[in-house]
């Protein structure tokens, strides 16, 4: 068997490239300056911490009830209209953001963001990317997860902007940024190489002359009936889930934690969200790097048990001491599982129904992604703090190791055995 390179940049790292854009930009705007929004919103109109999360809340749900329909969508046609219509809505969210006057408005605006950011981020470009790449899986994911990194590096400007100009002026400005951005980095997507006379990786492989019994790659594709089957497809969505609450209280509560419970400035609190930040930027660069030669459910069960260790960390912190080594730690965790999680389920139902099947993932996943911060926001409201809402979060994130530990890769469907067998015989 030889590998056979063409002698063009591979259209791919192109798409990789405008995928970094993309994560950046939600990541920056949206996903890791929430907490900073809910901060300010918390003291200015003194909406409640519960009332406030649950708009962030609802991002995931839209999330989680369109996936399977945009994952079908995905699927036939591709990303690219997709994602410009996404960013069109996402843009006009924030516009509405910035000119909302009370709870009920707020709540409005953020259902038009909400179905933006669906349409426009993490799904559809995650979709595409793993169309494109199969040897370098997840090296391409960690490199897109990046994006999202570099984004939270940038939360400090945004938090900036918050304090200087006022929530409303940072809004809209967010929403034409967003237009203007967004739309050309969704011209750049496209479906799937196949259809455009390329293969994945941009690698062909070819037979030797001499060769007599060659055997091509096995595809492990699965249709999306047949991976929810499995335990596999079920135990990766829980795994993933259970690390989302942890997650997401961190994204929104954060700052507010910070703020109010440890004494800190919005200023200071998004610098914690820097060192946080740069962690990540380090775990994907690691994850990146053994991905795609280690097993990823052992290092993903190795996340989970950081990612509780930390938020234990940041519950109880009262200093410098302990904050630092929750960023570390979460950072770090958050870094190397992120990207593994998509590159893990492509690896074990292939790619043929894979924006359906992660599309049916998310209406599972949804369920960690609101829970974690309504949990967290209406638990500080009850308690007047944050420290028995994170603790118990932290330990049903470190008990969802279990589920990577257990999700073993399902063994190829009989019939899809079979023929793949006479194929190559």
């Amino acid at each position: 068997m030889i590998r056979s390179y063409t002698s063009r940049v591979f259209y791919g790292y192109w798409m990789v490239a405008a995928a970094f854009g993309v994560q950046l930009i939600t990541a920056c705007l949206l996903m890791q300056s929430g907490g900073a929004y809910v901060a300010v919103l918390h003291e200015q109109r003194g909406w409640s911490k519960g009332a406030l999360s649950g708009a962030f809340a609802l991002t995931q749900l839209v999330s989680g009830l369109v996936g399977p329909i945009q994952g079908v969508v995905m699927d036939r046609t591709g990303p690219r209209r997709v994602m410009q219509a996404g960013f069109l809505l996402f843009g006009i969210g924030f516009m509405l953001l910035s000119q909302v006057n009370s709870l009920a408005m707020y709540y409005a605006a953020f259902v038009v963001l909400a179905f933006g950011f669906a349409f426009s981020g993490f799904f559809p470009i995650t979709v595409a990317l793993v169309n494109w790449f199969e040897r370098k899986r997840a090296r391409v994911l960690s490199t897109m997860s990046l994006g999202f990194a570099v984004g939270g590096l940038l939360v400090p400007l945004v938090a900036y902007s918050l304090q200087e100009f006022g929530w409303r002026n940072t809004a809209f400005a967010s929403g034409v940024l967003i237009i203007l951005t967004g739309l050309p980095l969704a011209s750049v997507m496209r479906r799937r190489p196949e259809d455009y006379g390329d293969v994945p990786d941009g690698v062909r492989y070819v037979q030797p002359a001499a060769t007599i019994n060659f055997e091509p790659p096995l595809e492990r594709d699965f249709t999306a009936r047949e991976a929810i089957r499995t335990p596999a497809f079920w135990l990766i969505s829980l795994g993933h889930g259970s690390a989302l609450l942890v997650v997401g209280a961190v994204s929104l509560h954060l700052i507010s934690h910070l703020k109010e419970d440890v004494g800190y400035s919005v200023g200071s609190a998004s610098l914690v969200v820097t060192l946080m930040t740069s962690m990540q930027i380090a775990g994907m660069l690691l994850g990146g790097a053994i991905g795609d030669r280690f097993d990823k459910r052992a290092i993903c069960a190795v996340c989970m048990l950081m990612h509780m260790a930390g938020m234990l960390l940041l519950a109880y912190a009262d200093s410098l001491l302990m904050i630092v080594p929750f960023a570390v730690l979460h950072g770090l965790a958050w870094g190397i599982r992120g990207p593994l999680m998509q590159a893990i389920r492509a690896d074990y139902f292939g790619r043929s129904s894979f924006g359906t099947i992660m599309g049916i993932s998310t209406t599972i996943i949804m369920l960690g992604q609101i829970a974690g911060p309504l949990f967290a926001g209406f638990m500080a409201d009850a308690t007047g703090d944050y420290v028995a809402g994170f603790t118990i979060l932290a330990v049903l994130s470190g008990l969802g190791s279990g589920f990577f530990i257990f999700a073993r890769r399902p063994a190829l469907p009989e019939h899809r055995a079979t023929a793949a067998a006479e194929l190559i015989s």
